[in-house]
């Protein structure tokens, strides 16, 4: 089912009702939405675009995200959306890998990837601009472009242990299975609510646009475009029965604005956290002030938002003999998923012993773009092998032990060692580089860069900082450099990253 067929029959069933906002201004009815779309699909195909092209969309939130979303599917192409805190030339590779036939982007990031893109790239289109006015108002499509389940319709980039980000294919059919189990393990949905997106639409939250489309209910673009506690409560009692979703940091500053204003987040519905650990006493906290509000959800771009859900009432009992755990835990697999806890062999271990999450269903991806030796080392016998390390217990309740690839997550936002640690390596004083991730209080995590340098040479940090700052994301760069005569190492020259992650541990706070 191509998604576009969803915003065609809601806008059919009710053209007038609010569908776009800018905070809390309505921008676009489903009428007028579904009208820009299929004037999109329209102008595309008459770019020659089709069936299995891809289309990258690299600009930050704003309601011409959806247009674009659904004008690209409409063309029956497969969308590329691009993190807009993104390097340019980060998004310049990811365009690239992709083979997009066309970017379409805005005025504050277009015009460095452009500069990247000048002469050998595809065509560039700014939303800004007059040409994107002009899709929007071409003959309209009459219905969308015929796309099955197998069909691809999301090309989503995340960041690999390679140093390189993976292309997930996600088809038509799992963000139907992903959608569908929304409504049964997550949440409702009614025409009524409202879903805000504080955080990049280009991951977890653009894909909670398919349950809203679904339901004909309002899509919010907050005026900063991002996260902004005192917006969002203000959001809470203008707009009402808004969803979101909001990773544990996000959570933790929205709690904070709401105990200091004095208020409990009326008119937000549901926040759904995911995309780090959540902290006990922050989710405890979190409950006691703004009320049963909260979800959580535990998934992965190889399989979107479809792993394990923690239900409302999980998440706020206090009666259960095990109410404790539970809170603790990601939740049980999801109605579309299969779940099993596998030591090295691939053997099920015993409930309540540690071993690799894996997952197997309707929702999970059957390969990697172009990366074929990336796809067998994570979908083995067709099960994804998800890289956490957690446990089940004999109720089904999954909890995460540790991230076996050492990701670290900070502020919601994935970020890789070992891509920092090749920009390091590039300079030519540094002679190794370990990377990991230090508990800080509001992002959750920080990124620190332990740094060996060549016999006789000296680097300072400014310049490690330019190095990173001219090649990677500004979020990804480390916040502080340990320079060390020598990296802890086991036996077979490994790194020992545990050692490094305790020392920082046991340093006093900065």
């Amino acid at each position: 089912m191509n998604p576009a067929e969803w915003l065609k029959r809601t806008a059919t069933r009710v053209p007038d009702a609010p569908a776009l906002l800018t905070g809390d201004k309505m921008a676009s009815t489903y009428d007028d939405f579904a009208r820009a779309a299929a004037g999109i699909g329209s102008a595309l195909t008459g770019r020659k675009i089709s069936k299995g092209d891809r289309v990258a969309i690299f600009m930050s939130n704003r309601v011409e995200y959806l247009e674009a979303l659904y004008g690209i599917w409409f063309a029956g192409a497969a969308a590329v959306p691009i993190n807009a805190k993104l390097h340019p030339k980060e998004a310049a590779w990811i365009i690239g890998n992709a083979g997009a036939a066309l970017v379409l982007s805005d005025e504050k990031l277009g015009p460095d990837l452009a500069d990247l893109l000048s002469g050998t790239g595809p065509e560039m289109i700014c939303v800004d601009g007059d040409d994107f006015a002009s899709m929007r108002d071409a003959e309209p499509m009459t219905s969308p472009v015929e796309l099955d389940g197998g069909d691809l319709s999301w090309l989503f980039y995340t960041s690999g242990t390679t140093g390189r980000p993976k292309g997930v294919m996600i088809t038509c059919g799992m963000l139907a299975s992903m959608t569908y189990n929304y409504f049964v393990d997550v949440d409702e949905v009614k025409a009524k609510d409202a879903i805000l997106y504080a955080a990049p639409m280009s991951h977890g939250a653009g894909l909670y646009n398919f349950m809203h489309i679904l339901r004909g209910a309002r899509h919010v673009v907050p005026e900063s475009g991002g996260f902004d506690p005192g917006e969002i409560l203000r959001l809470g009692k203008s707009v009402g029965n808004i969803s979101m979703f909001a990773a544990p940091t996000m959570v933790r500053r929205l709690v904070d604005a709401a105990k200091a204003a004095g208020e409990t987040g009326d008119g937000l519905k549901t926040i759904t956290y995911a995309g780090g650990p959540m902290y006990e006493a922050d989710i405890l906290e979190a409950v006691e002030v703004m009320g049963p509000r909260f979800v959580q959800i535990y998934g992965q771009g190889e399989c979107p938002m479809g792993i394990t859900a923690l239900s409302r009432h999980d998440v706020a009992d206090r009666m259960h003999p095990r109410w404790r755990d539970r809170l603790n835990s990601v939740g049980t697999a999801q109605s579309a998923v299969r779940l099993r806890v596998l030591d090295a062999r691939g053997q099920d271990v015993p409930p309540g012993e540690i071993g690799e999450i894996a997952v197997r269903g309707a929702t999970v991806m059957t390969r990697y773009w172009k990366a074929p030796d990336a796809t067998r080392k994570t979908i083995r016998d067709g099960w994804l092998w998800t890289g956490d390390m957690g446990r089940m217990d004999q109720d089904g309740y999954v909890t995460l032990q540790d991230r076996s690839k050492d990701l670290i997550i900070s502020g919601g936002s994935n970020i890789y060692p070992r891509e920092v640690e090749e920009v390091l390596l590039a300079h030519e004083a540094v002679h190794e580089a370990a990377v990991v991730g230090r508990a800080h209080p509001e992002w959750g995590e920080d990124v620190v860069a332990f740094v060996v340098v060549h016999l006789g040479a000296s680097v300072d940090p400014q310049e490690l900082d330019r190095l990173c700052l001219d090649r990677i994301a500004r979020f990804k760069r480390p916040k502080d450099y340990v320079f060390v005569d020598t990296l802890p190492k086991n036996n077979y020259g490994k790194v020992l990253k545990t050692e490094l992650r305790t020392r920082l541990a046991e340093e006093v706070p900065k």
